[in-house]
């Protein structure tokens, strides 16, 4: 069936996890490569920034040497209009070079004979690649869309499989594809076939993202949890930081999309050591398997004699088998459901919204971008010592209004001052990143185990919507240059105030089953945090709350692992 909960089960004194080192060398091990193997995910989800950048461009002009490229202004003025802001059309051209641009018969026409480009920034993008300038400008902003529509198909696709057929096939499955997709787009003959391996090679990330964050979680404890959550976020800023370095060395946008498709390779290689989810064997009663893995676990941390017998004696209670309709069937999951897709696509919208801007602030755009990059770093660094102490659900609450705040502020500054936007700009995109490393974290803590891999899977394909929609909605900067940024900031100020609706995670055990989550001692979570949220606001009844909340904890045995029971 279908239903998650089966039969109870009880861990004898600590958690399986617990018993065979906690958080030690294995897990460790685990971490790193993982974490390793995530480096390709941020190399190719702002590739679009550079492979797609629009360089200066003007109509070719067959009557000139090399259509115009090399010729001064004085002379393509003669044959080139000039736009209202004094600056040479780039999308029109006198149909023929009439001596006097002031003749009354040169009448001005869309380009007849294609476009030069500049070729100081970029030797080629897909823009020159394919002419995706003046009416067909909209073609390359879709190219961005067209990639995040696979990351939103993948989230459905491989969290349903991942919950079925295990975490590790399902990430060799997205390695294996976004290596051959990133490898064909690099030699891709026609647009339609670039932005079909591009949306394909979206669904392999995001196979890869949601796995190994499930995979990160799984395996570490109780208290490690956020720990390893910021962790493997962080390798997103480096691979950020490191893609605007590649883009500054490499102009030429098929060898870059060759050389950040390159990772998948010891990706692969890693692969074989990284080690399938104990806990989702355990819950879907492959014992054997999670037996060996917890063993490796064990002698790696150096308590294989302790733990042997225990080990040898492992079962579990029931087989369990979910999918998305369960994420809706119980009260407390369809609020979860709800409230997470809403959030999810506020925090989604709002990075690549502020991601995908990185000109017009004064810097170049390799400067920017590593700026937006480094910015996350100690970012994630102060999210991580603020998770474990206001809690994830304040944290993603107001990372996420604060950004819509910033948003909204940098919108009223003029856009002289340069520096000034800058800076509110990078401080936005650091609590967007905050916001975004939370939602990871925070979502794999709601969901239970059964339905771990279905509920990122779901967020995922709300967030990416999210994220697919940023790159159109900036056209509207053509119908009033505020509606984008007003969109942005209200929709992460809406969605970070949904967030309050949810419960808190903080120092809970992972639920394992639907009955985990309906049940009252999780609930127990949401009741302590709308207290802790109020008793935050005053001195007095927060040291009360605090007395009172250290007494419930003794008595709450802490990381049992449902459904399993130890002879």
């Amino acid at each position: 069936g279908s239903t998650g909960d089966g039969p109870r089960g009880t861990a004898h004194k600590t958690e399986v996890l617990q018993e065979v080192g906690g958080f030690s060398r294995f897990q460790f091990l685990v971490l790193h490569l993982i974490s390793f193997s995530r480096l390709v995910i941020p190399l190719h989800f702002l590739l679009h920034n550079f492979i797609s950048a629009v360089p200066p461009h003007r109509c070719a002009l067959p009557h000139l040497e090399n259509y115009g490229a090399q010729a001064d202004e004085e002379t393509l003025e003669l044959s080139i209009p000039r736009n209202p802001s004094g600056a040479l059309s780039s999308c029109t051209a006198f149909f023929a070079p009439y001596g006097n641009v002031s003749n009354s018969s040169a009448v001005a026409l869309p380009c007849q004979n294609g476009w030069v480009y500049e070729r100081s920034k970029f030797l080629s993008t897909t823009v020159t690649e394919w002419d995706l300038v003046c009416d067909n400008m909209k073609f390359n902003q879709s190219l961005a869309t067209f990639f995040f529509v696979g990351v939103t198909l993948g989230g459905v696709l491989f969290g349903n499989l991942s919950d079925k057929f295990g975490r590790k096939p399902m990430l060799l499955v997205s390695f294996v594809l976004g290596g051959i997709m990133g490898t064909l787009a690099a030699f891709s003959v026609s647009y339609t076939m670039f932005a079909v391996t591009r949306t394909l090679c979206g669904v392999a990330l995001t196979g890869i993202t949601i796995t190994t964050i499930s995979l990160s979680i799984e395996w570490a404890d109780i208290k490690h949890r956020t720990f390893t959550g910021i962790i493997v976020s962080l390798v997103w800023s480096v691979g950020n930081m490191l893609l605007a370095l590649l883009a500054y060395f490499i102009r030429d946008w098929r060898h870059l999309m060759l050389v950040v498709t390159s990772p998948f390779l010891p990706a692969l290689i890693i692969w074989w050591w990284i080690p399938e989810s104990a806990r989702w064997l355990l819950v879907n009663g492959k014992v054997e398997a999670a037996q060996k893995f917890l063993s490796q676990c064990a002698k790696m941390n150096g308590k294989f004699n302790q733990t042997t017998p225990h080990l040898q004696h492992l079962r579990v209670s029931g087989l369990f088998h979910c999918t998305y309709l369960d994420l809706v069937k119980t009260t407390k999951l369809r609020k979860i459901t709800a409230c997470c897709g809403i959030f999810w696509f506020a925090v989604a919208f709002t990075y690549y919204g502020i991601s995908f801007k990185i000109t017009g602030f004064g810097l170049n755009m390799y400067l920017t971008h590593f700026t937006y990059a480094a910015i996350e770093v100690p970012a994630k660094v102060l999210t991580y010592f603020t998770l474990d102490r206001v809690g994830r659900r304040n944290v993603q609450a107001w990372s996420l209004i604060i950004t819509g705040i910033f948003i909204g502020i940098n919108t009223v500054i003029p856009t002289d001052y340069g520096l000034v936007r800058t800076l509110v700009a990078v401080t936005g995109k650091g609590f967007s990143e905050s916001a975004f490393t939370t939602a990871f974290l925070y979502t794999t803590e709601l969901f239970p185990t059964v339905l771990r891999q279905c509920g990122l899977g779901y967020t995922s394909f709300v967030g990416r919507i999210g994220s697919s929609l940023a790159p159109l909605i900036m056209l509207l900067e053509d119908v009033w240059e505020f509606t984008p940024p007003l969109i942005f900031a209200t929709v992460a100020i809406l969605g970070g105030c949904v967030v309050f609706l949810l419960s808190e995670t903080l120092n809970t055990r992972l639920p394992e089953s639907i009955q985990d989550v309906e049940e009252e001692r999780f609930v127990w979570a949401c009741v302590s945090g709308c207290l802790e949220m109020f008793a935050t606001w005053f001195v007095w009844p927060h040291l009360t709350f605090q007395f009172f909340c250290s007494s419930r904890n003794k008595r709450t045995p802490e990381n049992q692992l449902e459904n399993i029971e130890m002879n």
